[in-house]
């Protein structure tokens, strides 16, 4: 159980942070009043894209949803309130929206230095993608 009040401090976060190698880490906060250019990053955020690391999510207040695609590429939605860690692989299809609150603040957790670089839906020749159908044949 995670402390999203304490993050600073919390053993459970510390330990998670150490075991995945999750060095970098920043905050954000997606609200209308804190994020530049929120109104163009909202949509950027709903376009449906992948990425070729991990993306590492924890919610410390606020609420929103991830969208994601099942095996038969139809949309999952994942609901995301405070104290919720998920961690989306490199390869998936994926959208992040805010729900009637308008708010959350996140912590970006990153292997590394942090790579923002987002890729469109279609994206299907990386090698991350190519990896994560992979991974989703084998579970099948």
């Amino acid at each position: 159980q995670l402390d999203a009040d304490n993050y600073e401090t919390d053993p459970c976060l510390k330990e998670i942070r150490r075991a995945e190698n999750y060095s970098w880490m920043d905050i954000v906060t997606i609200h209308k009043d804190k994020l530049p250019n929120y109104e163009e990053k909202i949509k950027t955020f709903y376009e449906e894209h992948l990425h070729l690391d991990d993306e590492i999510r924890y919610i410390l207040d606020g609420s929103g949803y991830f969208d994601v695609r099942d095996k038969d590429d139809k949309w999952i939605r994942i609901s995301m309130e405070k104290g919720d860690m998920i961690t989306l692989p490199a390869g998936i299809y994926h959208r992040f929206t805010l729900d009637e609150n308008n708010y959350v603040k996140a912590m970006r957790l990153f292997v590394g230095e942090p790579v923002w670089t987002a890729y469109n839906r279609p994206a299907d020749d990386f090698p991350a993608r190519k990896q994560y159908m992979k991974f989703l044949a084998e579970e099948a």
